[in-house]
């Protein structure tokens, strides 16, 4: 460029490609710590899987989640509160816990089960409902406890790997067996693994290849206590949002981001732009991809950029099992039905492994978890997530990977096209009306109530986060691809960094915000969660606006 036009070229001190919270994190600590730093985002609402939708129904509103259900680590001690204080936050996002003596209700064909928040009661209430395996229940629970705590405490820096050697050597022993041997070894029952697995949709992986880390670090996780942020899912991305502009960063929506610009083994900046629009180079000697891994090594870097290990590698990973959710407005309010604050997981049948046959054999399984939830149950006072006397309900299942079982040959970032085809819309019905099926007997007469109902399958997912095979967790949880054996958050560019599901902090709302913290960390050649843990504030409260009751976290976040 020359003349003028050089004069207005954009540069900053970081680029973040992609909201999602991971995303959001590590610009909102770059930002703090005096580092001038952009987000680009392609949708026209920022939060990635963290955003959410509205829809008007006879001047009545609902406000959907994608993907913020409940989660863990809001407690005073746990890594989302402190990654939020650290920036300021703490005062700003507010969790509001679900019900503790059963957060989660599992139901399978002979056998119910409540989850209770507590290692303790969970041992216990396990041994009323199989009360012949008690030994092998406890057997199993002893390693899951051990290797949940220690991962925890080695996420938070806590526990080093000379200490886990004498504190926790079950996490070396077990962390990455698979789960099925743990349970095989002790003769646990098929019912009772089931149990214990039931709310496994969160993570997405056949229990065969799911390492006991993760299934430990789940349960751990939500037994410490299971909450949803008042004001909803887009909550946590908006305060976020707030704070990197207040720290002197900018949030760009429907921005998104052609490609890395690579020169001599080092990043220089993006080429941003739509499609039909002179695309824009703005500079920056760091940037960081919140985008998907595959996307970003093979469509935004590029091949010629990368060692052949690296391709190799990248190429390889396998991306996790994808979810078919269903958005329902009821005119009914659950809560004065009498209906606790608890999430519902069904599943048509305790054999784990063979529904995961079926997924991975390209077919939709009648027998899959239908997962329900209810936001306005969770945070009934809100004024957005449905109008008064109404509730807001998600039923959600895994789906296959493959596209094809909805007559779709293309995604919509390949150019396919989908939304109109006929036998789209028919497959895409059938599993909305299958799943309606199997909410009836926790939710009587619910087809009664139903005043609005969509719903959007994986490639929806693609088309509004660009995930590969239109997951929402990144690439697979599994045992060859959990931990260190991941990728990021530095890369073999010069200044080019990654954050989000796929590195090793791994999927979930904890996880991605504890991996903003670290890649922010690795940028500035700091440690930045130890000292967060400990409660240091890095953000300065003077410099937010003043909280203000009319704030909306939906506009704030466009």
């Amino acid at each position: 460029m020359s003349g003028d036009s050089s004069m207005s070229r954009e540069q900053f001190d970081a680029i973040v490609i992609g909201s999602g919270l991971g995303g959001l994190v590590t610009a909102a600590y770059l930002c703090a710590a005096g580092r001038r730093t952009l987000v680009l985002e392609a949708h026209y609402v920022a939060g990635g899987n963290s955003q959410v939708f509205r829809r008007s129904h006879h001047g009545k509103e609902y406000e959907f989640d994608v993907g913020i259900h409940y989660i863990g680590e809001c407690g005073r001690d746990g890594i989302i509160t402190a990654a939020l204080n650290g920036l300021g936050l703490a005062e700003r996002v507010v969790f509001r816990p679900l019900d503790s003596d059963g957060y989660s209700t599992l139901h399978f064909p002979d056998v119910s089960f409540r989850v209770p928040f507590g290692w303790d009661r969970y041992r216990a209430r396990l041994h009323e409902t199989f009360p012949d395996e008690r030994d092998a229940l406890d057997a199993v629970l002893d390693v899951m406890h051990e290797v949940g705590d220690a991962g925890r405490r080695m996420q938070r820096g806590e526990l080093g790997m000379e200490q886990i050697e004498t504190e926790a050597p079950g996490f070396l022993q077990q962390g990455l067996r698979p789960v099925t041997e743990l349970f095989a070894e002790h003769r646990l029952s098929e019912r009772a693994a089931a149990v214990i697995l039931g709310e496994q949709g969160c993570y997405a992986v056949r229990p065969s290849d799911t390492p006991v880390v993760m299934a430990a670090g789940l349960a751990d996780h939500f037994l410490r206590g299971a909450y949803y942020p008042v004001g909803g899912g887009q909550v946590i991305a908006g305060r976020l949002i707030e704070a990197i502009r207040a720290y002197g960063g900018d949030v760009r929506t429907q921005s998104p981001v052609q490609r890395i610009r690579v020169e001599n083994g080092r990043v220089l900046g993006v080429v941003a732009g739509k499609k039909n629009r002179m695309p824009v180079e703005i500079d920056a000697p760091v940037v960081v991809s919140n985008a998907d891994v595959k996307r970003t090594f093979f469509e935004l870097v590029g091949e010629e950029h990368l060692n052949e290990q690296t391709c190799a590698r990248i190429r390889d990973l396998q991306m996790a099992i994808p979810l078919f959710c269903v958005y329902l407005g009821l005119d009914i309010d659950l809560a004065e039905q009498g209906m606790p604050n608890s999430n519902h997981f069904i599943w048509g049948d305790t054999d784990l492994e063979a529904i995961y046959d079926e997924l991975d054999a390209g077919r939709t399984s009648s027998k899959a978890m239908c997962y329900i939830t209810a936001a306005s149950l969770k945070d009934p006072e809100s004024r957005h997530l449905a109008p008064r006397g109404h509730t807001n309900l998600q039923i959600m299942t895994l789906v296959p990977r493959d596209y094809s079982v909805w007559n779709v040959d293309r995604g919509p970032t390949d150019g396919g096209r989908y939304h109109r085809d006929p036998e789209y819309r028919r497959r895409k019905d059938a599993l909305t009306d299958h799943l309606i099926d199997m909410a009836e007997p926790v939710l009587h007469d619910l087809r009664e109530h139903i005043v609005w109902r969509e719903a959007a399958t994986p490639i929806s997912q693609e088309r509004f986060t660009r995930s590969t095979g239109g997951t929402s967790y990144g690439i697979e949880m599994s045992c060859s691809q959990a931990g260190p054996l991941r990728v990021g958050p530095r890369t073999e560019i010069e200044g080019l960094f990654l954050c989000g599901a796929s590195t090793p902090s791994g999927p979930g709302i904890a996880g991605v915000m504890r991996g903003g913290v670290v890649t922010a960390g690795e940028i500035l050649e700091s440690d930045l969660l130890g000292p967060i843990l400990a409660g240091e504030v890095f953000g300065d409260r003077g410099a937010l606006p003043a909280l203000n009751d009319e704030w909306d976290p939906w506009r704030e976040s466009h």
